[in-house]
């Protein structure tokens, strides 16, 4: 894991940050992260009872905008494979699975 990236950044995920250090991602447990918002919005999409709070010094929206990419970002999006089950896709897509 190269050590420019935020701790948000999960070692298996190649990409790098996208932008400062803003938010930081809660898991249910209230451990954190803080992070960059691309890889806050992986990790927050990659947890079941994630939060995600902006710094002080955070732009405008940087928490919602965390929020919505998370909503359509798959968990673990960086893993290849069939993705079928309900964990393995974004909480956008279990939506509309269950709509009739």
């Amino acid at each position: 894991m190269p050590n420019d990236r935020c701790p948000s950044a999960h070692p298996d995920d190649p990409t790098p940050c996208v932008g400062p250090v803003v938010v930081t991602v809660l898991d249910a447990a209230g451990a954190g992260a803080n992070g960059c918002e691309h890889h806050a919005a992986r990790l927050l999409a990659s947890l079941a009872g994630g939060r995600v709070y902006p710094l002080p010094d955070a732009p405008e929206g940087a928490a919602i905008r965390v929020f919505t990419a998370a909503d359509t970002t798959r968990p673990f999006c960086w893993a290849d494979g069939p993705r079928t089950e309900a964990s393995q896709l974004s909480h956008a897509e279990n939506r509309n699975r269950h709509r009739h």
